[in-house]
């Protein structure tokens, strides 16, 4: 079976996020996986062992209960097979990072000055309500229209 014929199934995904944060007991995979996709024990068994058997998973026993966990080389071979695809969200990637980064660091230089980017003075009476006029000189009237919504007197 293809890794991604194995990964293509979402009960076999959501198995290896559960392995993902460390080993896990069979029966509290299964627990888990019954009560979200509503299958049968019988039927987590199987999912379980298509991942055993395509080499994403491993298993050891521990008495009498059966412990399963991650085998990273499958997807380390599904990782250099997206590589040539990469280029299609990374540079879309980076540029986030870059206008992250440029957001903190503006957020952090306001701290230091004491206010917003690119805004102007802040008025003895603090800050302006949300639909207010702004200055206009209307004291925020235009606001509270807008919260009476229309045909209705104030």
């Amino acid at each position: 079976m293809h890794a991604f014929d194995v990964l293509g199934d979402p009960v076999r995904r959501r198995i290896l996020e559960l392995l993902a944060d460390g080993e896990q007991a069979a029966g509290a995979i299964s627990a888990i996986v019954q009560e979200e996709f509503g299958i049968s024990q019988p039927g987590v068994s199987q999912h379980l062992r298509v991942l055993r058997e395509n080499g994403f998973a491993t298993v050891r026993a521990e008495g009498t209960r059966r412990l399963y966990a991650v085998d990273p080389a499958p997807l380390q071979e599904v990782d250099v097979w997206l590589e040539r695809y990469r280029r299609f969200w990374t540079p879309h990637l980076d540029a986030l990072a870059t206008e992250l980064a440029r957001g903190r660091r503006a957020r952090r230089v306001a701290g230091e000055s004491g206010s917003a980017p690119g805004a102007g003075p802040v008025k003895p009476g603090g800050p302006e309500r949300p639909g207010s006029s702004g200055n206009s000189g209307n004291s925020g009237n235009s606001g509270n229209a807008a919260r009476r919504g229309a045909g209705e007197a104030g």
